[in-house]
């Protein structure tokens, strides 16, 4: 076989580059492939002892930098997405942060007993049993005086805006809807 660039080009290119298109599915990425396997060749070619394996020689070099090909795509695709996953923490970090203020803001205007009970028990950390210990209540009346408080503020912030969720729960986005003027989203 003779190690003539042009004559392998002109050998092997079509067959390259169909493998190649069979592997990536990308026009343009397969022509910069085959345009690296033949650079490839020609910076090598005198390695090559044995004329009669330069195709099964010729096909390694490809599949190679096919696999560097998707060894780097795949890289990308992490990078992009790390960034991507960031982003969308941050994002729903700020809207939990401004929900969370809405919610504090809010609970000002509950009766005194109940946002008495949601600071306690939400915001200080106090167990409910701890706070009813702490205003001689039996557990039982501050469990449902603790419920009761989440209802009503939640029934609250409800009715001030619109709260975009993702499928776990996170809030994403706050809207106002017929804001009362106690959050932020006002």
């Amino acid at each position: 076989m003779d190690k003539n660039i042009e004559a392998l080009w002109l050998k092997f290119s079509d067959k390259l580059k169909g493998f190649i298109l069979s592997k990536v599915h990308d026009e343009a990425m397969a022509e910069d492939i085959l345009q690296e396997v033949f650079i490839k060749i020609h910076a090598r070619i005198d390695q090559l002892n044995d004329d009669t394996k330069i195709q099964s020689w010729i096909y390694q070099i490809t599949r190679n930098l096919i696999t560097d090909y998707f060894r780097e795509t795949k890289k990308e695709i992490h990078k992009t997405q790390s960034l991507y996953h960031e982003k969308e923490e941050v994002a729903s970090e700020n809207a939990m942060t401004e929900a969370i203020g809405d919610m504090i803001n809010m609970m000002r205007n509950l009766p005194p007993e109940y946002c008495e009970a949601l600071c306690l028990t939400e915001l200080d950390g106090l167990s409910q049993k701890a706070y009813a210990e702490q205003l001689g209540l039996n557990y039982s009346a501050a469990k449902s005086r603790v419920q009761r408080a989440r209802t009503m503020l939640k029934d609250m912030l409800m009715n001030c805006c619109h709260y975009q969720f993702d499928k776990y729960g996170t809030v994403l986005e706050i809207s106002p809807a017929n804001c009362c003027c106690c959050c932020s989203a006002s």
